[in-house]
């Protein structure tokens, strides 16, 4: 005697085991606030390395470019703004990397600690970082904002 298969009721509850349902992306605000905090981070990072290293070095300004464009479309979705955002972002970050790490190069020498010169002492940061501006400091820029870019189109695809 062979039994046959009969399928669920409709109505019947699914089977327990099932794993919970992904969670829901594509919330623009929560992505630019994500890609943010990835600058803020991504910043204090390439300044830090800037400060130790007294130079600037291309792989780092694509490392702020990559984590805010991922972090981005990670946690915003394939909304076409975030690219644009991160992109945005990143120029911002390469930027506060920049003047950071001109800071705690400044501090070794200054009588001065970091905080002090970003705060009290903004412009002779900023004149700084413009004396020692080069080419190459433009081109960290656009290898940043590219980078950001392209991660964020390309992981929310």
């Amino acid at each position: 005697m062979s039994q046959q298969f009969q399928p669920p009721a409709p109505d019947a509850a699914p089977p327990v085991g099932y794993p919970p349902a992904p969670a829901a992306r594509g919330n623009v605000g929560l992505g630019i606030v994500t890609a943010f905090v990835a600058a803020l981070v991504a910043a204090g990072a390439y300044g830090g390395i800037i400060g130790g290293t007294e130079h600037e070095i291309g792989y780092a300004a694509l490392g702020v470019g990559f984590l805010i464009g991922f972090a981005a479309a990670k946690a915003g979705g394939a909304n076409p703004v975030l690219p644009v955002v991160s992109a945005i972002l990143s120029l911002g970050a390469v930027y506060g990397g920049q003047l950071l790490g001109t800071a705690i190069i400044g501090a070794k020498t200054a009588p001065v600690g970091v905080v002090e010169l970003l705060t009290e002492h903004l412009d002779l940061v900023q004149e700084a970082w413009q004396a020692d501006l080069s080419p190459i400091s433009f081109l960290f820029f656009a290898i940043g904002a590219v980078v950001a870019f392209q991660t964020a189109r390309k992981t929310a695809a």
